[in-house]
């Protein structure tokens, strides 16, 4: 069945990271571009990264230089590395796909997983 299941969350403290797997399956993420979204306690979702089937790249500014995003071809996955995390960071973070460039409005994905927790707190 077709599905996006993500990984990796967790609990980590400021400065610390993370990295979080976003596996497809009955798929191939290759055909798809893949984005991460995260939603914090009282805020709506908001777009964090994604790569198109051709490998482009879009970050946003809050995260920029120091998340990454990264696709396993041979493991149907998409990663997202999370360095010199920050408290603001805390967020549930999913992944998503659709079938155009990378874009952070929520109902062009029409994919979703069910999100992976990630607390930043000392």
């Amino acid at each position: 069945q077709l599905q996006l299941v993500e990984s990796g969350g967790g609990l980590v403290q400021p400065g610390g990271s993370l990295r979080l797997s976003c596996a497809a399956s009955g798929f191939d993420l290759n055909y798809f571009t893949i984005a991460w979204f995260r939603q914090a306690p009282g805020k709506e979702r908001e777009g964090v990264s994604c790569i198109t089937l051709s490998g482009g790249l879009n970050v946003v500014d809050s995260v920029k230089g120091r998340f990454t995003i990264s696709r396993d071809n041979a493991n149907n996955t998409v990663y997202l590395q999370m360095n010199s995390l920050k408290p603001e960071d805390t967020a549930v973070y999913y992944c998503a796909r659709n079938q155009g460039w990378c874009n952070w409005a929520r109902d062009r994905f029409e994919l979703w997983g069910q999100g992976t927790q990630v607390t930043v707190s000392s």
